[in-house]
């Protein structure tokens, strides 16, 4: 184990028994089994420690969310089984960078004090992989999504079901019930994508002659 790795154990550790505001350098340097001084040749300070943390939760979150999608497309799964295994093994792997903390509200809020760009950066990735995903498995299942909408447009609503859910369910507490409301909501806006229908081939008319017209005032 490295010394950045063994710092960011001991950060998290930290930071999940007194909160952000409460911890310091020196509780951090102590439980990773270093000197003052010595943690600040890798850090400079509480706030940079917290934004490697940040960094380092959105990672592991990132590389969960693309296991399982792997995983659940090479099993044959449904698209609503396949994003929702995705967008839960992220929310899964976020909620236990903090969990049993009891200062996990103030931990997610700073986080976005401290770290707001990493925040929008870490965004702008998990809706461009989603993206990916819907436009992949749309095309390998023949799927019209639900009114006409591309990929793009359908990953935005995906997160504003995600968003949506934290919105009844602050810092992602408790954890079942906001993974089962997050899942009922995507599987809700998947129940709308449709297999494409099959093109039938366009029938060649039938050109019928017309009997030709006598000249006028004969019989025909």
């Amino acid at each position: 184990m490295g010394p950045k790795t063994r710092i960011l154990d001991a950060t998290m550790l930290v930071f999940r028994r007194h909160g952000f505001r409460r911890s310091s350098i020196e509780q951090v340097a102590e439980a990773a089994g270093l000197t003052r001084q010595a943690l600040y040749h890798h850090f400079e300070s509480k706030e940079a420690l917290f934004r490697a943390v940040i960094a380092r939760v959105h990672e592991t979150a990132l590389a969960a969310e693309e296991a399982a999608i792997g995983a659940a497309e090479k099993a044959g799964r449904g698209f609503a089984d396949i994003l929702v295994a995705g967008m839960t093994a992220r929310m899964q792997a976020m909620i236990a960078s903090f969990d049993g903390s009891p200062h996990i509200e103030e931990l997610y809020s700073e986080h976005l004090v401290h770290g707001r760009d990493l925040y929008q950066r870490y965004a702008a990735l998990y809706a461009e992989r989603l993206v990916a995903t819907i436009a992949r498995i749309a095309r390998k299942q023949k799927l019209v999504l639900p009114q006409g909408l591309s990929p793009a447009e359908f990953a935005r609503l995906v997160e504003m079901a995600v968003h949506g859910s934290k919105s009844q369910h602050p810092a992602m507490q408790p954890a079942e019930a906001f993974l089962k409301d997050m899942a009922l909501m995507v599987r809700t806006l998947c129940a709308g994508a449709v297999p494409k229908a099959q093109e039938q081939p366009a029938s060649k008319a039938v050109t019928r002659e017309r009997p030709s017209r006598s000249k006028a005032g004969a019989r025909p």
